[in-house]
């Protein structure tokens, strides 16, 4: 692609190293779904090993991060805000957290949840997972609309990616609540204390679409500018 007058004045991109935390990101989500293939088997055996890929990712994704906040640009002369970045960065971020956190849980506690709940439960858990997906496909856009000056073909092309990533978490929200409605069914089986560590896992497997969802509006933003 040929580098427009906008990106020359500011030298090479800069976003190479936040599409790359953006694609261990996106690993660590994708991992959660071999991870509750494992719980829903009951495979003690691969839930660990599942749970400690996603540690090693979010330890990456973590070095990474590092790194990005020790090399950011201070001076003005960037075509995207420091702060920006930064807070997209922190989204990203995020996604590798809470599937940490999920795997964390599973490992740790006795989550059992009666079986006839396991294809609602994948069913969210893919459907958050897309939505990762989808942010991870307009991360990797970035350093395109930096190239062309946040204008032209390329921004509406994103633009409708944004689009389709918003319809997609709302489907999520939908599948959530869905879930938590079942889930209420079979509180008195579940008893009172793994009931509410379901509705708090529940939540953070909708925290993985919400984080990707604030990384697209992010990004939203920045074109906006």
């Amino acid at each position: 692609m040929a580098t427009s007058p906008f990106a020359s004045l500011f030298g090479p991109s800069p976003f190479a190293g936040l599409q790359r935390h953006m694609r261990v990101a996106r690993a660590c989500s994708a991992e959660v779904i071999t991870l509750f293939e494992a719980f829903c088997a009951d495979d003690r055996v691969a839930l660990e090993a599942s749970a400690e890929r996603i540690s090693d990712l979010e330890s990456e994704a973590d070095s990474i991060k590092h790194d990005i906040r020790a090399h950011l640009p201070r001076t003005i002369f960037t075509p995207v805000d420091r702060r920006d970045l930064l807070d997209i960065l922190h989204s990203q971020d995020a996604i590798a957290d809470v599937a940490e956190d999920i795997a964390g849980a599973l490992v740790d506690r006795d989550m059992r949840v009666p079986a006839e709940l396991h294809p609602a439960l994948t069913e969210l858990v893919a459907a958050c997972d897309a939505v990762v997906a989808q942010g991870l496909e307009v991360i990797e856009r970035f350093d395109e609309l930096v190239s062309v000056g946040f204008s032209g073909r390329q921004v509406t092309e994103v633009e409708s990616l944004l689009d389709a990533l918003n319809t997609s978490e709302d489907h999520t929200d939908a599948l959530e609540r869905s879930f938590k409605r079942a889930l209420a069914q079979h509180e008195d089986a579940l008893g009172a204390v793994t009931a509410i560590f379901w509705y708090r896992l529940a939540d953070w497997i909708g925290d993985l679409a919400d984080h990707a969802e604030k990384v697209a509006n992010q990004l939203r933003l920045v074109i906006a500018r």
